[in-house]
């Protein structure tokens, strides 16, 4: 067992902020080996039954929920800043070329270990990543986050046309190269297997239809993919699919919409949409640096919230420009400011920091059904945390200083804050 006092973050099941100024965090083993949180709260009231707990006392220091990253490519760190007009000229000038050089597991390896350091370092102790077509990408990136005791969910894309070579794969073989890889890693210490079509224009209907299928056999598995990012590409998509009630739909009809579905981006939706979504308990991942470097548009907070389903935030790196979560919520508060969905102009909403905060922590945990699990700091959840500086640069400090509630505090870390605030990632490591 360990402790640590600090100010402390959690959530309860509601979603609201539980903050403890002079908290205490206990950390154990739970029954099956892993690292727990035993015991949260005020250090008054806990001091006293975990006396004999080895304590390391962090004055000044948040300790908080390590962050969850809804959507994010590992194979495109070298991207990151690429100039491009949009979302279809970025892909193939820049995106596609690079993940051709994933077929060699040297190259697969070596980005694997940056990618995990770099989640570690802006303390993102969860992800949901892509990886190439190549299942070599995917035994890096796995065997990696296993070294680590990282939670990671990530799977091979499927892309059978509409691909250059290098990237494009084999329908059967690919759906094959799927299957195995799920039997491979799927539940082994804290990883999990996403199937993953890149997007409908790169399936063809027998490799959405075989997706579906084993999404079908192993229903414990996540299912991952992009949808309504772009306007350019959902008029392709709805070419591609003309029997599909829309491009949402479109992974409706071949069973690729259910719970541990997450979808990105869902910018251009209609509240038909967003009614599919909630039925069908599917999730999406909002990533707000990604769609203002694009110029894809806002995704719709208003409208999550007026037929409302399961969302996250996450950075989207490469399309997206940080890995930082300080980063990603500040875009989301802008993005739910400016509220313009490509569809029609909307009243901008003011997203609160505990609810920004919300969003990148327990409420993705949530989103990815691992509710309880990880994300929070209540007892029984895994002890991944992060411990943060609020006076990590003078500005920072200045701002934190006067900060005369959690609101304060919280909302000067989105806005002035970036990796440097944080100054330790703590992951629960499997015995």
């Amino acid at each position: 067992m360990q402790s640590w006092r600090a100010s402390l973050l959690r959530f309860d099941e509601h979603g609201h902020a539980v903050f403890e100024r002079d908290g205490l965090l206990v950390i154990g083993a739970g029954a099956d080996g892993r690292t727990v949180v035993l015991a949260a709260g005020a250090y008054d009231a806990l001091k006293d039954r975990h006396a004999d707990v080895p304590c390391t006392h962090l004055p000044g220091r948040l300790i908080a929920p390590g962050f969850v990253d809804m959507h994010i490519h590992y194979p495109q760190i070298d991207v990151i800043g690429s100039p491009a007009e949009g979302l279809l000229p970025w892909l193939e000038h820049y995106t596609f070329p690079h993940e051709a050089q994933f077929a060699d597991p040297a190259h697969a390896a070596e980005s694997a270990r940056f990618f995990c350091d770099e989640l570690q370092r802006n303390g993102v102790t969860t992800a949901l990543s892509f990886c190439t077509s190549h299942p070599a990408s995917v035994n890096a990136l796995f065997s990696e986050a296993q070294k680590r005791g990282l939670r990671l969910i990530a799977g091979k894309c499927l892309q059978d046309r509409h691909s250059p070579d290098g990237v494009r794969d084999e329908t059967e073989q690919s759906l094959i190269d799927t299957e195995a890889l799920i039997k491979k890693w799927h539940g082994v210490g804290r990883l999990g297997y996403a199937i993953t079509p890149r997007f409908a224009p790169s399936c063809s209907e027998r490799q959405l239809r075989g997706a579906g299928e084993l999404a079908a056999r192993y229903p414990d598995v996540w299912i991952q993919s992009h949808v309504a990012e772009n306007v350019d590409e959902i008029a392709w998509a709805r070419a591609l699919f003309p029997d599909s009630r829309s491009y949402l739909a479109i992974y409706a009809d071949h069973g690729l919409m259910r719970r541990r579905a997450v979808y990105a981006h869902c910018i251009h939706f209609h509240d038909d949409d967003r009614a599919l979504m909630r039925d069908t308990h599917t999730a999406a991942a909002v990533c707000p640096t990604s769609n203002l470097f694009l110029g894809s548009g806002f995704f719709d907070f208003a409208g999550a919230e007026r037929v409302p389903f399961a969302h996250g935030l996450a950075s989207d790196v490469g399309g997206g420009t940080s890995f930082s979560p300080l980063v990603t919520m500040r875009a989301a508060y802008f993005a739910g400011r400016a509220s313009s969905t490509g569809i029609e102009l909307k009243p901008g909403v003011s997203l609160s920091p505990e609810r920004l905060w919300w969003l990148h922590t327990a409420g993705a945990a949530r989103a990815l059904d691992l509710d309880g699990v990880v994300g929070n700091l209540q007892p029984g959840c895994e002890a991944d945390f992060v411990v943060l500086n609020p006076e990590a640069t003078p500005l920072l400090a200045r701002r934190t200083r006067a900060a005369g509630s959690l609101a304060e505090l919280l909302f000067a870390l989105i806005v002035l804050g970036d990796d440097r605030v944080v100054e330790r990632t703590v992951i629960s490591q499997a015995k």
